[in-house]
């Protein structure tokens, strides 16, 4: 869905699920969620997705990550084409956040983390980091 704003354009991405993994986390990204992002008239995405991992051991994590992608313009033009590009011609990070209201998972609620991204043609791959 694509509708014209003030700011540019907004479109909604549906997320359909995928993996995750990771030293201190494992599971899976449930379908459901979605990425509500407004393409500015300078060409940033301004992303906000909002989606729920469900960890190899059954716990439930909120998550709502924020970020900005942009880039060159025809390497924007061919992620919108679909085409695979190298993320390192383009820039997308991102600041998730958590919340879940499992034990084991509790430190997460209080983490600040840094992610980097890069847009497939048909998924999206985020590398989370903890800020120490």
């Amino acid at each position: 869905m694509k509708q014209s704003i003030a700011f540019g354009h907004r479109r909604v991405v549906n997320i359909l699920g995928g993996p995750v993994s990771g030293a201190k986390l494992n599971g899976r990204v449930l379908p459901g969620g979605a990425d509500w992002q407004v393409i500015r008239a300078d060409g940033v995405a301004d992303l906000d997705a909002r989606y729920t991992l469900e960890t190899a051991d059954g716990a439930l994590i909120y998550v709502r990550n924020h970020g900005y992608r942009h880039g060159p313009a025809e390497v924007l033009e061919k992620l919108s084409l679909g085409k695979d590009v190298d993320p390192s011609l383009y820039y997308m990070r991102t600041t998730p956040l958590f919340e879940t209201g499992d034990p084991r998972y509790a430190w997460l609620n209080r983490l600040i983390c840094v992610g980097t991204g890069a847009r497939r043609k048909s998924s999206v791959e985020l590398e989370v980091f903890e800020v120490k």
